[in-house]
């Protein structure tokens, strides 16, 4: 019989809640979802990204990775190993000037998410309009996740919509 792993779990996990967002509550859409085994390193990553429904255009996408050390660490159940997966929030906006919006999408994210490191990457396509770029803002947890932290997801949830909805009311004054 299949015994799932941690990262098949928390998987599940943040599905159920965001799909009940989705399609019983309407709070949000989900526009993405990835589900990948990268066979040449025996890795596993999932990646759901949605948006809010009342207003769509910035997205938010949560991401779980194990590697072949973690997974092996615990379907081996190896002594000393603490096996769990990384996880990865980021948000993503379009029209962003560097200048004037990446300080005020930076400290929205640090009053949401405080001692989370945060690294926005910022990309154009050439040709186009040099000050206006999309922002990829990414939280990355120093830590690996357990089942022992499956009771935060809900929270963890509601901090990834407020953070839609502080950027969405923030980006448009700006």
């Amino acid at each position: 019989m299949f015994d799932p792993t941690i990262f098949d779990n928390l998987k599940v996990a943040f599905e159920n809640q965001l799909y009940d967002l989705d399609n019983l509550d309407g709070l949000i859409r989900i526009t993405g979802r990835t589900d990948r085994l990268e066979m040449s390193v025996m890795s596993r990553e999932f990646a759901i990204r949605f948006e809010l429904a009342a207003a769509p255009g910035i997205f938010a996408e949560i991401r779980l990775e194990a590697s072949l050390a973690d997974l092996a660490a615990e379907i081996l159940e190896l002594k000393g190993e603490s096996p769990g997966c990384a996880l990865r929030i980021g948000f993503g906006m379009t029209g962003v000037r560097a200048e004037t919006d990446c300080e005020k999408i930076g400290q929205i994210l640090q009053e949401i998410w405080p001692g989370i490191p945060l690294v926005q990457t910022l990309s154009r396509v050439y040709g186009q309009a040099s000050d206006v770029y999309d922002n990829a803002a990414e939280l990355r947890f120093g830590r690996k996740i357990n089942e022992e932290q499956m009771q935060d997801i809900s929270e963890l949830i509601t901090h990834a919509l407020r953070t839609l909805e502080e950027l969405t009311i923030n980006l448009h004054q700006l």
